[in-house]
């Protein structure tokens, strides 16, 4: 069980998958891999800090704990504002960008960092303290194109859930890929409804819209509960993508596409099977993203100062 992990390991730049490839790589990767157990017992009040899906992560591995919450761009007026906070737990795929920055400047202001990440030996992992168990995890990762994170996170995710990507997958290949998904370019607009005890992953589904389509295709990302608070006042042509609860209310009859959920999911399922909807969405439309992730890297590169590659390595 290892055909989409073979295609992730040899896709060229000119020939890149599509996210489903992508999210059944990853759970074929994590049903052969032990997954790092995440223990950070030892903070009492932590600040998790993450960019992008890395801050949606973070929220979602620490949502019961009593923790706060940053970005790149606020950290440094928390971690001066709260003196409570006894650590700052750093969760980066790549280990660098802002990452080594962040860890450098916590230890400056005297916080114990600990850097959840997937690059071994990253510029971050360098201003670690490297004398605990808690110090830095790493998780394995696949062979992906540059933004996806797919491995990378859902990772992270399953080793804080202990959810069984087996199941998941099967899960996918049974309930999920075989259902007559409509014709998706008929639409330019969707409204994506989870179930409220997802909510962290609705920040995650965004995003994967804003880095596939950017302002091509409009979007929603809601709760079932939040819905109903006067986000469908203006009524368009949209289809209403209901997971895990049908929805027998928003939108017309013609444009609403149910999603199951397995009984027992979890956030890593609710990630992936919400990934995988949103790749049949990827194959129905011009290919936005591929034809244009290499001129991007270029640009970004220049922007922080190192070379991104489209093609993430392991």
């Amino acid at each position: 069980m290892s055909d989409n992990i073979d295609a992730l390991d040899t896709f060229t730049i000119d020939a890149l998958p599509s996210l489903d490839v992508v999210v059944l790589g990853a759970l074929e990767l994590f049903s052969k891999t032990t997954l790092p157990r995440l223990d950070l017992s030892i903070y009492k009040h932590p600040l998790i800090v993450g960019s992008g899906n890395a801050e949606a992560t973070g929220k979602i591995l620490f949502e019961s704990a009593d923790a706060m919450f940053a970005s790149e761009s606020n950290f440094e007026e928390k971690l001066a504002g709260n003196s409570h906070i006894d650590g700052v737990v750093l969760i980066s795929a790549s280990g660098g960008k802002h990452a080594p920055i962040i860890a450098k400047r916590s230890r400056e202001l005297d916080r114990h960092v600990t850097l959840i990440t997937n690059t071994p030996n990253s510029l971050a992992s360098a201003e670690l303290d490297h004398e605990h168990d808690y110090d830095e995890y790493v998780f394995p990762k696949n062979r992906e194109p540059y933004t996806y994170n797919t491995s990378t996170y859902m990772g992270m995710i399953l080793g804080a859930t202990g959810e069984d990507p087996t199941q998941i997958q099967q899960f996918i290949e049974e309930s999920v890929s075989t259902i007559q998904f409509p014709d998706f370019n008929q639409y330019d607009k969707y409204y994506l409804i989870v179930p409220a005890k997802y909510s962290g992953i609705i920040r995650m589904l965004q995003v994967k819209f804003i880095e596939l389509f950017g302002r091509n295709i409009a979007r929603d990302v809601e709760t079932d509960e939040y819905v109903a608070h006067a986000t469908t006042v203006a009524p368009s042509n949209e289809l209403f993508i209901s997971f895990g609860k049908p929805n027998e209310t928003w939108g017309q009859p013609e444009n609403r596409l149910h999603i199951p959920l397995s009984d027992n999911a979890g956030h890593a399922e609710m990630m992936a099977v919400g990934y995988f909807v949103i790749a049949q969405i990827q194959k129905a439309y011009p290919h936005f993203f591929k034809d244009n992730i290499a001129d991007y890297c270029k640009m970004v590169s220049e922007i922080f100062g190192s070379e991104i590659s489209p093609i993430v390595d392991k």
